[in-house]
């Protein structure tokens, strides 16, 4: 009887020990969990990262560029050099249609009509003859169907026709039909009368060949800049990321060598520059160019009206008269770490480091920052002697590693 009076006090015992432990986990559990609600730990593996100091603006882009028009426009014209071509000084870029253009172009194409007809099934002309035209026709065909600006098609299509005809020519003169041989020269003559009734167009200086002309040709120049500012860059008229219309009757021919983008800023940065600094222009997600101030003027706002010089990827940007940028003043390297990871105490940066559940408080140097982010690095030991700190007190100190866990909104 006794012994299991015993045993009941036992048992009784061990269970309120059990409650006791459970109540003791679910306190500690609450409490954590009110902890995290109110200042949530997260943690991120440090890696290296950039961090980019420049502003997102609108830039105006101004060329040395050179219209060129003749007097017959109002027939029309033929592009000759396609859009971005280089040409050089003196070739003819377009020419206008004549007033008998049409008829002319109807009776060659029945010329070559003929030709095809005539040219025997059999014909024995060399593979290497034509080859190399069938491979840029295959080229050009494949160009079209992934292709989606109406300019760009045109083009291909001229390209290929002149190709076709290019083929026949050759296969017509190699053939042995006498009669094919006296239409080829019936369709020279015509072509021969095509241009001798044309107006043609010559490049007046080398460069890149655009149709694309907005009338800001002349007043946007490049020898002198002091006539812009933030107003003339409000009011120019044009929008950002717009493709200049390709005109009808006259062409320009563009300095590829430089070309010039203003824009207008109120960074401290921009204010801190100088005529001659070298300065990253971002032009997309993909591309960025190098450049050089070249003029800046003081807004009566304070702001800055600044022209940037760029010397590659011309041609990129033939299309547009204004674009959407970024300015790069500047980029650091370093561990990338979020503007919360970082505790400051006495003047001195920290991070929390934690390796298998145990923390470590790690000063840092601050190399750069922005509203998110902050890339930091560890000090040298010359940095931290000269900041106070004993060899002892150097050899014991923690240091960010690659790949390092850090608590991020930690409390001090």
């Amino acid at each position: 009887m006794k012994e299991k009076k015993k045993n009941k006090i036992s048992s009784n015992i061990k269970q309120t020990i059990v409650i006791f432990l459970i109540t003791l986990a679910l306190f500690y559990l609450l409490t954590t969990l009110s902890t995290l609600i109110k200042q949530p730990a997260n943690v991120f593996l440090l890696q290296k990262g950039t961090l980019f100091l420049k502003d997102d603006t609108e830039g105006l882009i101004i060329r040395e560029e050179q219209v060129v028009k003749g007097e017959d426009y109002e027939n029309g014209m033929l592009q000759i050099k396609t859009e971005g071509k280089r040409v050089a000084k003196g070739e003819a870029i377009f020419r206008y249609y004549s007033d008998s253009e049409s008829s002319i172009k109807q009776k060659i194409e029945e010329i070559e009509t003929q030709i095809q007809v005539r040219i025997p099934e059999n014909n024995e002309i060399p593979i290497s003859d034509i080859a190399l035209i069938e491979s840029q026709m295959k080229t050009q065909i494949e160009d079209i169907n992934n292709m989606h600006e109406l300019q760009k098609i045109k083009e291909l299509k001229t390209d290929i026709n002149t190709n076709i005809t290019k083929k026949i020519e050759i296969i017509a003169e190699n053939a042995s039909n006498s009669e094919i041989h006296d239409l080829i020269k019936e369709k020279e003559s015509y072509e021969n009368e095509l241009t001798k009734n044309s107006e043609y167009i010559n490049a007046p200086t080398s460069g890149i060949v655009s149709y694309r002309v907005d009338n800001l040709e002349d007043t946007l120049k490049t020898d002198d800049f002091s006539y812009l500012n933030k107003e003339v860059l409000d009011n120019i008229g044009a929008k950002v990321g717009q493709v200049i219309a390709t005109s009808k009757d006259s062409g320009k021919i563009i300095n590829n060598f430089q070309c010039y983008i203003a824009v207008n800023l109120d960074s401290y940065e921009a204010k801190s520059a100088r005529i001659g600094d070298k300065v990253t222009l971002e032009l997309s997600n993909t591309l960025e160019v190098d450049s050089e101030i070249s003029y800046i003027n003081v807004e009566k706002d304070d702001s800055r009206t600044i022209v940037f010089k760029i010397n590659n990827n011309i041609e990129k940007l033939t299309s547009y008269r204004k674009i959407s940028l970024s300015v790069i003043w500047s980029k650091y390297d370093g561990f990338k770490v979020p503007n919360t990871a970082i505790l400051t105490e006495n003047n001195k940066n920290y991070v929390i480091k934690n390796r298998t559940g145990y923390t470590s408080k790690v000063l840092v140097k601050v190399e750069k920052q922005n509203d998110k982010a902050s890339i930091v690095n560890n000090y040298t030991t010359d940095e931290l002697k000269e900041m106070g700190y004993t060899e002892k007190e150097i050899i014991s100190m923690p240091n960010l590693e690659l790949y390092d866990e850090i608590i991020m909104n930690a409390t001090k």
